[in-house]
């Protein structure tokens, strides 16, 4: 099938190689010079593991293309795909909506035939309907329908994710779009894959309801550990002892510094708005919007603490800058509280992460980036783990000890032992863990 694809950005380009891989002709477009120019050159703007081959194999292959102006590709699609950003809108945090709206007008006087127009961007309930407004009202005569398909991709593993999802989730009551959707994820069927079709507005829901309720379980770890710390208990072990129950499943509890990325504060957040405009408010995610945010400010504090509470001539090393492991997104990462929050306490900060510093560089002032983790280190009053990524998983620790100038280690991931790292001469901080 021919798919035009709206926007290169993780959701856009990911989705593009992936519908590419499937054995459909994709043109990925994008307003930004830079970035289309990057991908034609082979280079991709965003790390995803994978993801430089996939895009590559399929260019080769003549399925996947790159290009400014989309009417050439609109005109041609069965299916065209808004994948534009939506972050939240500042002062109200509302998603912001004028991309997408913007690409609906472009849309409009370009398609030809029947076309299935399809929202990927994360998008709040009702915007299917007004996205087929402005269609409609630019082009009475046009022949088309509008779906929803909301994207459930982990950063890091996205490819996987794509083409193994546990779920397809599409919007529509549209007989013609339903048979579209299928054809094009068709492949799936060897995983035998379901495909749930709902209604447009209840399919816009479940993309948020799904983030809405993975921050809640991330916070409620994250305060069970407060509470484990307070009587003595180990918080990995209650998360087993519950994770083990097949209601609750293990996913999304390791306890640690809050939440953070492309969707979950942003997500979040919406669904909140969303919510009390609608006159039906979500106070449990109210409330974890607001227990995540003071738990990534109250990070600084447990280092401080771990360092005797003057960190006034002081240096501290920070390990991992992203809001995880496998990715360069910043984006609402723990990091952007502790850092800031450390230098005003009079520390000087110096860190390193393995993919994400050009775009720390560009956030965080007054950090000292240095090439790897032991030079992060070296000289360092105090070491902070804040992302898990596996390099840092098996450090040479004899040889961390040695580069420090005190053996002080809080580790925001509960990577290390607490035993092992007392045995080793540590003074060792976890979460959740005496």
């Amino acid at each position: 099938m021919r798919v035009a694809m709206i926007g290169t950005g993780y959701v856009g380009l990911v989705s593009g190689a992936c519908f590419a891989d499937f054995g459909h002709e994709v043109v990925c477009v994008d307003k930004d010079p830079s970035k289309i120019g990057r991908l034609e050159r082979g280079e991709i703007p965003i790390f995803e593991p994978g993801l430089d081959d996939l895009v590559e194999a399929n260019v080769r292959g003549g399925r996947l293309s790159f290009a400014l102006d989309g009417a050439a590709a609109i005109c041609a699609a069965d299916a065209v795909f808004i994948a534009v950003g939506t972050p939240s809108r500042r002062g109200d945090g509302h998603a912001d909506l004028s991309y997408v709206y913007a690409a609906a007008e472009e849309i409009a006087g370009l398609i030809e035939g029947f076309t299935v127009v399809v929202t990927k961007s994360t998008v709040p309930v009702g915007t299917g309907d007004e996205i087929e407004r402005i269609i409609r009202e630019r082009r009475p005569d046009a022949d088309f329908a509008v779906v929803s398909n909301p994207e459930f991709l982990r950063e890091g593993a996205a490819i996987e994710d794509f083409k193994r999802p546990d779920r397809v989730v599409v919007g529509t009551d549209d007989e013609r779009a339903q048979a579209v959707m299928r054809e094009l994820y068709r492949p799936l069927n060897l995983n035998e894959t379901p495909i749930l079709f709902t209604g447009r507005r209840t399919s816009e829901l479940i993309k948020y309801a799904a983030n809405a309720f993975l921050a809640m379980k991330i916070t409620f770890i994250n305060e069970m550990a407060d509470l484990c710390e307070a009587v003595g208990a180990d918080v990995q072990q209650v998360a087993r002892g519950i994770g083990l129950d097949k209601r609750i499943g293990a996913k999304f509890l390791h306890a640690g510094p809050g939440y953070g990325g492309s969707c979950f504060p942003k997500d979040t957040l919406a669904l909140v708005r969303t919510a009390i405009d609608a006159g039906a408010p979500v106070r449990l995610i109210e409330t974890t919007v607001q227990i995540n945010d003071a738990r990534k400010k109250a990070m600084a504090g447990r280092v401080a603490a771990a360092m005797g509470g003057d960190l006034k001539g002081k240096t501290v090393a920070l390990l991992g800058l992203t809001f995880k492991p496998n990715t360069d997104d910043m984006r609402d990462a723990p990091s952007l509280d502790v850092a800031p929050a450390l230098i005003a306490m009079g520390a000087t900060v110096q860190a390193f992460d393995p993919e994400g510093m050009h775009e720390a560089a560009r956030l965080l002032d007054g950090v000292v980036f240095k090439e790897g983790p032991y030079e992060a280190v070296e000289g360092a009053h105090a070491v902070v783990i804040l992302t898990e990524w596996d390099q840092f998983r098996a450090l040479d620790l004899d040889r961390v000890r040695l580069l420090l100038r005190e053996p002080v280690m809080v580790d925001l991931r509960n990577i290390y032992r607490p035993e092992d790292m007392r045995a080793r001469g540590f003074r060792y901080a976890s979460i959740g863990r005496a």
